[in-house]
């Protein structure tokens, strides 16, 4: 039994060292051809301007083209498993949203796996959202706000750029924490989101900043507050929802590459070095913070643990309240 094991286990650890090798090799050749960066939204939105600014600054450091492709639709997760069973070689991945973490828990049928189909290799950058009213609404304030929708339940709807984006589960947690009840009215996007909720169609919206703040310039949105825990610099007078009373709410809008799962590590390691490279050249903080983002670039497992945990806390809050996007 030992002496035929012995010629196994030789095999197995030949097997392995050249295993092993070849993942090395193809680390240190990548990249040969042009890499694709899938984007599960539609083009001019926040995660597909910011993939554009990455991919093409990937692409000027790495002498190969970063061709974006978009593919909207269910909240990302139509791009995501494109990317999950694609050709694991570093040349197909996923920018993504938070909404990666957001969604999964809304759809009873995936066609991937969100925690196993996917090697998490950075975020990029994270920011807030802005919670906007109407300004016909006669609220200045989040209590304001939450006593009119208390007094008014079912009857105030509230945007999203769909089902399961950050935007809408923002609003979900909101009403959860206040206690309201509005409708939810979901939209391809986030520019139809704010055509509707500007000619007051709909009376609130979890929004992105960077969208949102010209029209809450010009008035015609007004802002309460932001989700996340710190004030955000391009609105330095709106409070967060933490300091309105809701103590320890906290959204964040964060984006980051995901490739697909079998990827060798060899591989995922260049492309986690490439990506920092990127993120903290000093260049790139004002650029990102255009689309109000502040440039972070964890390590590969940090953010994947960081993303696990938002992938259960969004599950849970969507099995909580009986929440299904199918």
């Amino acid at each position: 039994m030992q002496t035929k094991s012995k010629p196994m286990l030789a095999a197995a650890l030949i097997a392995a060292v050249l295993l092993c090798a070849a993942g090395a090799c193809q680390a240190q050749s990548w990249p040969t051809k042009p890499i694709r960066f899938v984007v599960g939204f539609p083009p001019g939105g926040p995660t597909d301007v910011v993939g554009r600014i990455i991919g093409e600054r990937l692409g000027e450091n790495t002498g190969q083209q970063v061709v974006i492709d978009n593919r909207p639709g269910a909240a990302g997760n139509i791009g995501a498993e494109l990317v999950a069973k694609a050709t694991p070689d570093g040349y197909t991945m996923l920018y993504a949203s938070n909404a990666i973490a957001l969604s999964p828990g809304l759809y009873s049928k995936l066609g991937f796996d969100p925690a196993k189909d996917l090697a998490p290799v950075t975020e990029i950058g994270s920011g807030s959202l802005v919670f906007v009213v109407h300004p016909s609404l006669p609220v200045t304030s989040v209590k304001e706000f939450i006593d009119y929708a208390r007094a008014r339940p079912g009857q105030l709807n509230y945007a999203s750029s769909g089902a399961g984006t950050s935007t809408h589960l923002a609003a979900v947690l909101f009403e959860q924490r206040t206690g309201i009840k509005a409708q939810h009215v979901p939209y391809k996007g986030t520019a139809p989101s704010l055509v509707d909720m500007i000619a007051g169609r709909t009376q609130f919206l979890m929004g992105a900043i960077n969208t949102a703040v010209p029209h809450i310039k010009d008035g015609r949105l007004r802002a309460l507050a932001v989700t996340g825990l710190k004030r955000t610099p391009s609105l330095p007078d709106v409070p967060t929802l933490d300091q309105s009373g809701i103590t320890g709410f906290e959204v964040t809008s964060w984006q980051g590459v995901f490739a697909p799962a079998a990827t060798p590590a060899p591989v995922l390691a260049r492309i986690h070095a490439e990506l920092i490279r990127i993120v903290r050249n000093p260049d790139m903080k004002p650029k990102l913070e255009q689309q109000d983002m502040e440039p972070t670039g964890p390590a590969a497992d940090a953010f994947g643990k960081a993303y696990r945990a938002e992938l259960a806390r969004w599950t849970k809050l969507a099995k909580d309240v009986g929440l299904k996007a199918d």
